[in-house]
């Protein structure tokens, strides 16, 4: 009837109508067809540019010092490379894993600071891989770029110290693509991938023990899912959630069977479980908010825009019906990794990094549900201004970081990052001393700095790498002190190093001295040979014959050589 009216009133029969509607209807599902290609090429472009910016700064600062973290799992990794165990010559509550890691990276990249960043690096973009993959099963393709692009960004910030290769980018590198593998596990509801997806998470927890909370989402999840079929879900969860557990338990069990095997599984226990709870046991719980509201200001602080995104995507991931395919995935994954960020209540900037890749996932379901919000007749339109916004967003916060991204050498990034630390003095302390030991002498650091047993390329005379344990408040402190004390006096090493540093040591009221008293007479066995002064504008180095005493600041290391050598 309608058409009748139409072809009346403009002197076209019926069937000249049809065939120009169905012209106008073909032209007109090209045009959105073509206009969605611009926009995912222009979203391809945004994503190459991320990781070329990411890849750029990471280059560029390559040669950072390392920190002491880095250097204790550089340390630890030179020893097994070398067929020593862990625990066996170095004690901490690390889990073994990030030191076979770092081995890998030794191995590949070289035993220089650039070799552990370059490996940093290639990890880096491995886990950007895995996250532009797992948000490809969970949202659209322009939520996908977004959410890769800015974990790229955001996992190199200063704020979160991305350029130095601490081992949550090493948990990462295991909890992304697992999270991957148990999307599509789900997807498929197929048991082995679930199996996959365990063992996976339990690489993730030997890189560190925060790395247990991503396997606890999975485990949530699963129930969570489960519960919800009406019929048979007893039966169709029991099966899929035992395998599930036993991925994880064959790995922990597999580690601890070869700790065994080399000698060192009581030391690990008491490492990485029995101390270990005591350390988180000694936080004090009372500020816990206003440490973590402290902390987390600092990291979004650094990158507002970004992370508004990320808020703003946990807000439509609830509600939204298009653009992102399980919101409560990516809810449950976002409070399991923030309880990541949690343990000892600590709240260290790079335990932040465990939280980017829920950030980036969020601020992509942002992106992908906003862009379904129709601002036109055409939807394409929707989704080219929030990724414009978003483009905006990240080029504001590259202007606000541009010190950091572009302009600072890598010697400044790290002092700008940790102050008045020693970590890069210690390049200059280790040089020295390398020169002049011999590849079977052992050195000491009275102090935290294990990166300067890396750096010398020597062993160390005692086990105890950090002196923290030492100082803090629980019942083996006193033993761990004598026990430093009689495996030094054993080895007679040839220098030691002194560290004058309350970050360093971390000192506390209750702390026992007696590391600090017997220190004081032993060192009547040494010269003093080198004399480190650290002032805010600069480092002042003196070596023999030149060395001059008393140092004039209150950060300091004093190096010694053993008299009659």
């Amino acid at each position: 009837m309608v058409l009748s009216i139409r072809g009346r009133e403009t002197g076209k029969n019926e069937s000249e109508i049809l065939a120009m509607s169905k012209v106008e209807g073909s032209v007109g599902a090209e045009a959105p067809a073509t206009t969605e290609k611009h926009l995912r090429r222009i979203a391809a472009f945004f994503l190459v540019l991320s990781i070329f910016l990411a890849l750029g700064v990471r280059y560029r600062l390559l040669e950072t010092p390392l920190e002491r973290d880095e250097g204790e799992y550089a340390y630890a990794g030179s020893l097994l490379l070398s067929g020593v165990p862990p625990y066996h010559e170095a004690h901490h509550m690390k889990l073994p894993g990030v030191y076979a890691a770092y081995a890998a990276v030794l191995r590949l990249f070289g035993k220089t600071i650039s070799g552990i960043h370059t490996g940093l690096l290639v990890i880096n973009m491995i886990t950007v891989l895995f996250l532009y993959l797992l948000a490809r099963r969970l949202l659209r393709f322009g939520g996908a770029v977004v959410a890769a692009a800015l974990f790229a960004f955001l996992s190199l910030g200063q704020a979160v110290q991305g350029v130095f290769a601490n081992a949550e980018h090493f948990v990462l590198l295991f909890a992304v693509p697992a999270l991957w593998v148990f999307v599509a596990a789900m997807d498929r509801e197929s048991t082995p991938l679930l199996f996959s997806s365990s063992v996976l998470f339990g690489f993730a927890f030997l890189m560190k023990q925060h790395g247990a909370l991503f396997f606890a989402f999975g485990a949530v999840y699963l129930l969570i899912d489960g519960c919800r079929r009406r019929e048979g879900a007893f039966r169709w969860l029991l099966p899929r959630f035992l395998s599930y557990i036993a991925g994880a338990l064959i790995v922990y069990g597999l580690l601890c069977l070869m700790l065994w095997r080399a000698g060192v599984f009581e030391r690990f226990w008491f490492w990485t479980v029995e101390y270990a709870r005591a350390y988180i046991d000694q936080r004090e719980t009372g500020e816990v908010f206003v440490r973590f509201w402290n902390a987390a200001s600092e990291v979004a602080g650094a990158s507002p825009l970004l992370w508004v995104w990320a808020v703003l995507g946990v807000l439509l991931a609830a509600t939204a019906k298009e653009g992102c395919r399980r919101g409560d995935f990516l809810l449950l994954l976002g409070l399991f990794s923030l309880l990541a960020v949690t343990p000892g209540f600590h709240f260290r900037p790079h335990y932040f990094v465990l939280l980017l890749p829920a950030a980036a996932l969020l601020a992509g379901a942002a992106a992908a549900c906003a862009g379904s919000v129709p601002i036109s007749h055409h939807p394409s339109i929707s989704r080219d201004v929030v990724l414009g916004l978003i483009v905006v967003c990240l080029a504001l916060t590259t202007i606000q970081q541009r010190a950091f991204l572009f302009e600072m050498t890598p010697i400044q990034v790290n002092r700008a990052t940790y102050g008045l630390n020693p970590f890069i003095e210690s390049v200059e302390i280790a040089r020295y001393i390398r020169a002049r030991t011999g590849e079977e002498e052992k050195i000491a650091v009275i102090g935290s700095e294990p990166q300067i047993y890396f750096y010398a390329d020597r062993r160390a005379a005692t086990g105890f790498i950090y002196t923290y344990p030492l100082m803090e408040e629980h019942e083996n402190a006193l033993r761990m002190q004598e026990e430093m004390i009689r495996e030094i006096e054993e080895a007679r090493p040839a220098y030691l190093v002194y560290v004058r540093n309350l970050h360093s040591w971390g000192y506390r009221a209750e702390s026992h001295t007696r590391i600090l008293d017997w220190f004081q007479e032993y060192r009547r066995g040494y010269d003093l040979v080198g004399l480190v002064d650290m002032f805010p504008k600069g480092t002042r180095y003196y070596w023999a014959p030149d060395v001059r005493w008393p140092p004039r600041s209150e950060c300091w290391i004093a190096v010694m050589e053993r008299k009659n050598r």
